[in-house]
């Protein structure tokens, strides 16, 4: 997917935000947004391709008759189990049920039996925009700002999984001293599979599509809150397992 010329602004200033970690306005700067989908999708493309290696996708259903949003998530952002972060101001952090690919799929929609081909792992996500200004948060700029991803943190995979769903979870996530979650947590529309037969479904080969060693994450468990630099993040899925991160 080419990017087109008149989005060619916006995606220089995207990387440019991605190298600096400085965020922009784009209408300050009067220059052409993407406004369709399919525009969002090729600014998401060149971005990646100019980013190296994906590691992974993120998915939800959209609203309604609104099409499923994905975003690629760049193996420069992914950060060890334990590991540190920098942090602008704030960044957002999302419990999560990931899926690893651990063989090339055999076609579109999800494969069966599907533990030969995924395992699950929890991840928690990091968020925050390249964006700033008027209209920074409206669905299609945030979409095209790879659905606002800044990075993923996963934790290590259950080796003995059946393939069974994972749907209302028993979770806990501790930031600071913030008790964020602590106890059943829903998966966003209620059934991980659902997510990631979706992603499966609709990504094709965007970004590269689906390959082995890559992780879908299928949706947050306990909303979107934001914290500072000095934070000490863990999470854990029952029955899945523990996930951690220092924001520095």
């Amino acid at each position: 997917m080419s990017i087109p010329t008149h989005l060619s602004d916006f995606v220089a200033a995207v990387q440019r935000a991605h190298e600096t970690g400085v965020r922009f306005a784009p209408t300050a700067r009067g220059m052409t947004v993407p406004v369709s989908r399919d525009e969002c999708l090729a600014v998401q493309a060149a971005i990646a391709g100019a980013r190296g290696a994906v590691a992974g996708f993120k998915v939800a259903a959209g609203a309604g008759q609104v099409a499923p949003v994905v975003a690629p998530i760049a193996a420069a952002d992914v950060v060890a189990k334990g590991g540190s972060v920098a942090v602008t101001d704030l960044l957002g952090i999302e419990l999560e049920i990931g899926f690893e690919l651990l063989k090339p799929l055999p076609g579109p929609g999800l494969p069966e039996p599907v533990a030969e081909y995924f395992k699950p792992r929890p991840v928690i996500e990091l968020v925050d925009t390249r964006l700033e200004g008027e209209g920074a948060d409206t669905p299609l700029l945030k979409l095209a700002d790879m659905q606002i991803n800044a990075g993923l943190v996963s934790g290590t995979a259950l080796e003995s999984w059946d393939g069974s769903d994972f749907a209302t979870v028993e979770a806990r996530l501790v930031a600071g001293g913030t008790v964020v979650l602590d106890g059943a947590a829903c998966v966003p529309g209620g059934s991980a599979l659902a997510n990631l037969r979706l992603l499966c479904e609709v990504l094709g080969d965007h970004c590269g599509g689906l390959q082995p060693g890559q992780v879908v994450i299928t949706g947050s468990l306990c909303g979107l809150p934001y914290f500072p630099a000095g934070t000490e993040v863990s999470g854990e899925i029952t029955g899945l397992g523990t996930v951690a991160v220092s924001l520095i």
